[in-house]
């Protein structure tokens, strides 16, 4: 019986191990949202940090919900592999930097421990838009979301993001340990500031002595991250036994090309994370602009449009010409709305875009993309939209993106077959069964959900026309037809 993953001392010399002695380096940082994207990102960025420097900069991993990435890594030890795939070949690495896996639910007492502990100097977190409970017309809590209603109404006992970020810092102010810095690493515009502005707003309402003190003392650098990342597969889990020859419940794939772009802003310190090829900037703002609009923005409108048309894979999408013409239109559109990026050449970005997409080891499923579409669409495609009208440009691949997603939140294939939405707003955006399907009213009932269109993109007639001439094709002649006509018409 093959052995589970406990050890990096006896791995395959084409298997890359830990390059520092893991025992001999504290943890440092607390990570809030332990799954994928953070094992193959920070945390590995976090690696080639010890390797290079060392420093008490380990990684103690929190979920909030799931206990399974506990439960995956605490048998081996907080060691995993990641699995890098790319047109050049297959390349496997175990990754060190994680000292321990939580589950608030399971290891509250350690949870906490740790987020008051002295050493514990960042806080970073990946936990999705709708993890952290941000009204969008205000930038401050959402009331109505369950975790901040929990910890508004049991601030003492604090279950999600900002009740338990509160809760910490202002017990580290009680006992003397200076605040950590807060690292957002989600895809969301301004991450940092979104971050404190949320928090301080949380902490008006619960414990108002500490808003000033997170306006004034505590840092939030904003930051933009970027490696693909598909879901782990039964495929995935064999591969990293015949590489490894382990058994590993905690194995990751992604791309081999990765990004992060970071504020520095750290005034307790950080790892050494140039050492693995992060940037510090003054501004990351322009960066952030660029990834949304352009990776993710495109992925959004060639998941929506290729899984409708029967695509699993993000590499089955660009091997269709049609849809792979629709993507390099989308680039473009998206390029021309970004401004105050001298050191990038945003052509050369959009063909290495376009590269990176057709990776033929990366089952990228465009399913899995397709979720929560509520969230991505303002920032991915209707604050492009909104720039693009405001200057003129074309506005027809940002309303054939905003017609895919309204043709999938109606929940099936073409030929009848269902699909679950996954999406927070399902209940708001499925059009009600007893109506008729239209275009426009499928758009009505889009600009009936207050703050997720701007007004002025809804004002907008040539918009509005060009949404429901692309939406009304898909409805009446299917999306594979839809496609065909914007690729022609490109």
């Amino acid at each position: 019986m093959t052995e589970r993953l406990t050890s990096a001392e006896d791995l395959p010399n084409t298997v890359a191990a830990p390059g520092y002695t893991r025992a001999a380096h504290g943890p440092g940082i607390v990570h809030i949202g332990i799954g994928a994207f953070h094992k193959a990102h920070q945390a590995v960025y976090t690696d080639d940090a010890l390797a290079a420097q060392g420093g008490d900069w380990r990684i103690i991993g929190v979920s909030l919900r799931s206990a399974t990435p506990s439960r995956q890594l605490t048998p081996q030890t907080g060691l995993y592999t990641t699995i890098e795939r790319s047109a050049k070949g297959t390349k496997a690495r175990v990754v060190g930097s994680l000292a321990a896996a939580l589950n608030l639910g399971e290891d509250r007492v350690a949870v906490l421990e740790a987020l008051c502990a002295r050493e514990t100097r960042i806080v970073s977190l990946t936990v999705t838009e709708k993890g952290y409970g941000i009204d969008r017309k205000t930038g401050g809590v959402d009331l109505s979301h369950p975790a901040i209603a929990a910890d508004l109404a049991a601030p003492d006992n604090p279950q999600g993001v900002a009740g338990l970020l509160v809760w910490a810092l202002a017990r580290r102010r009680a006992t003397g340990v200076p605040p950590f810095t807060v690292l957002c690493c989600d895809n969301l515009p301004e991450n940092g500031p979104m971050l404190r502005g949320l928090l301080i707003d949380f902490a008006r309402r619960a414990m108002p002595e500490m808003a000033d003190h997170i306006a004034s003392e505590v840092a939030f650098p904003a930051t933009m991250v970027d490696r693909i990342t598909p879901a782990t597969s039964a495929a995935t889990l064999a591969l990293a036994k015949e590489l490894t020859g382990h058994v590993d419940e905690a194995v990751i794939e992604c791309e081999a090309f990765r990004q992060w772009v970071i504020e520095d802003s750290f005034p307790t310190g950080r790892p050494a994370w140039e050492a693995g090829g992060a940037v510090f900037v003054d501004n990351v703002r322009p960066f952030e602009e660029m990834k949304l609009r352009m990776l993710n923005g495109t992925h959004s409108m060639l998941a929506y449009a290729g899984f409708l048309s029967g695509h699993r894979y993000v590499r089955d999408v660009m091997a269709d010409p049609l849809l792979a013409t629709l993507v390099r239109r989308h680039l473009k559109a998206a390029a021309a709305t970004l401004h105050g990026l001298e050191s990038v050449d945003l052509g050369s970005y959009a063909e290495d875009l376009a590269h990176r997409f057709t990776n033929p080891h990366l089952a990228h499923e465009t399913y899995q993309i397709a979720m929560d579409g509520s969230e991505k669409m303002p920032q991915r495609i209707f604050t492009p939209a909104l720039d693009a009208h405001a200057h003129g440009s074309p506005l027809a691949p940002f309303a054939f993106a905003t017609a895919a997603w309204l043709r999938y939140t109606i929940g099936r294939h073409d030929d009848g077959t269902p699909y679950a939405l996954r999406d927070p707003l399902e209940a708001r955006l499925r059009p009600d069964p007893a109506h008729q399907l239209s275009a426009r009213a499928i758009i009505d009932q889009l600009h009936s959900i207050d703050g997720l269109v701007p007004y002025a993109l809804q004002d907008a007639l040539e918009w509005s026309d060009a949404v429901e001439r692309d939406l009304a094709r898909m409805l009446n002649e299917g999306m594979v037809a839809a496609v065909r006509h914007a690729a022609e018409a490109t």
